[in-house]
């Protein structure tokens, strides 16, 4: 096949990450830890080349391209996590009814109690991996993987969805109000 018809990008393996490839399951691991992500799903070719990641399609149209910058997001995002990690900030908002927010570690789960003045506590689950921490009317979701923290955050942001009511007007909830890598 002709250099032409290839559509090649790459992603550099910065020094004291380590990368292992096996039928296009990866393995990297950091100084943070050690995660795998399964990418057979995408039909895309990837190879180690000592210092790089090289993601390829040949003949490739529109939808093959994008494949192949989902596959280099990707690894990008483990190379990330495993070197820095994700974290994930919350806020509290409540208008009459202070909440209060309890993390269960062993259960994987938080709860929160007395939101809109509800007897019954709402829970959210925790993934896997993934550490709360409640800091005042501030929860931060933090962990290595980015799929992992961002469900996370999502299940306690979920968790406070008011229904069948105007939303314009009960504002009360968590927010993700900011999201990144951790310091």
């Amino acid at each position: 096949m002709s250099e032409e018809n290839i559509f090649e990008l790459e992603v550099g393996i910065p020094t004291g990450v380590e990368i292992q490839l096996t039928q296009r399951v990866l393995k990297v691991t950091g100084p943070k830890g050690t995660l795998t992500k399964d990418l057979n799903h995408i039909p895309v070719e990837i190879r180690k080349d000592k210092d790089k990641i090289l993601i390829s399609k040949g003949w490739p149209k529109r939808h093959d391209r994008a494949m192949v910058g989902t596959a280099t997001a990707h690894v990008r995002n483990l190379i990330k996590g495993v070197t820095n990690g994700f974290v994930y900030k919350l806020r509290v908002v409540y208008a009459h009814f202070p909440v209060t927010i309890k993390v269960q570690e062993k259960e994987r789960r938080v709860l929160i109690e007395n939101f809109s003045g509800e007897k019954t506590p709402r829970v959210a689950r925790i993934a896997e991996g993934v550490k709360v921490k409640v800091t005042g009317d501030e929860v931060v979701v933090e962990g290595i993987s980015l799929d992992a923290v961002s469900e996370t955050a999502s299940n306690i942001q979920r968790s406070t969805l008011i229904k069948e009511k105007d939303q314009r007007v009960f504002l009360d909830g968590l927010y993700i109000f900011e999201k990144g890598a951790s310091a």
